[in-house]
This record gives C-alpha cells, sequence and structure tokens, in this order.
C-alpha cells in the first residue's frame, strides 16, 4: 500500500483545539480552508479531522489527554503557509477573529509574509513570495 499523495513528503502538523468543530467553521471562513475529513467522539467532540489549508492538509481535533491546547502551554510551534495574497488573506481572517501579531509586510528574504494568533492559540504565518 502506498502513502497516500497529500502525506508523502511532509510532516503533517495535528494540532489539538478545545472547540475543534468551531475551529475548523473559523479555518474555512479565515483561510479559505476545505474540510476533508471528520470523525466524531464522545459527546460530539472531534476526535479527528483533516482540512486543506491552500494545498497543505492538517490535522486537529478536540484535545484530550495527554494533549492540551496551545493556551494551556503557551504557543510553541508556528504554522507556515504560502498562499497567492497575503494582504487579503490577513484581512480576511483578521474579519473572520484572528489577531494580527505582524502586518504584511516585505521581508529582505523574498516573500510578503504576516503573522497571526487564531482564536483557539495557534500561530500562523501566511507568506507570499516577491522579488527579493
Amino acid at each position: 500500500m502506498e502513502i497516500p499523495e497529500q502525506y508523502r513528503y511532509a510532516v503533517v502538523p495535528h494540532v489539538m483545539v478545545d472547540g475543534a468543530a468551531e475551529a475548523i467553521e473559523f479555518y474555512v471562513a479565515a483561510f479559505g480552508a476545505s474540510e476533508h475529513f471528520r470523525m466524531e467522539g464522545e459527546a460530539g467532540r472531534i476526535a479527528h479531522a483533516e482540512i486543506g489549508v491552500h494545498g497543505s492538509t492538517l490535522m486537529l481535533g478536540d484535545a484530550d489527554a495527554p494533549f492540551s491546547p496551545p493556551d494551556a502551554l503557551g504557543a510553541s510551534v508556528a504554522l507556515h503557509v504560502y498562499v497567492p495574497d497575503v494582504d487579503g488573506l490577513s484581512a480576511r481572517a483578521v474579519s473572520a477573529g484572528a489577531e494580527l501579531l505582524s502586518p504584511p509586510t516585505d521581508m529582505p528574504y523574498g516573500a510578503r509574509q504576516s503573522m497571526l494568533r487564531d482564536p483557539f492559540g495557534h500561530i500562523w504565518i501566511f507568506l507570499t513570495p516577491i522579488a527579493p
């Protein structure tokens, strides 16, 4: 059996949140994500879900031991995603409830970049390639 294409040559982030169903709704509204799969557990909690964010797969679920949501620990990981329009995506995400940590800025390494914190505590860095 082959490894599915979306998981080949990648480390797939799997984030834990409090309120995974609400997180999926937010990611759809803020980042244009698409839901691929959802497996519900007890009491309507999401045991495992997968969404697509600009061509990347993100796994997520409601936090249960041994996992904790980032607000309990502080964020220690950032999710980087290249997008065609970092300015538009940043505005959309802020309108949907994301906190803008750094506005879209041309960086010396050839990308226009913004940094946002989603309402579930995860930090996202969005980039659009530009000429250096």
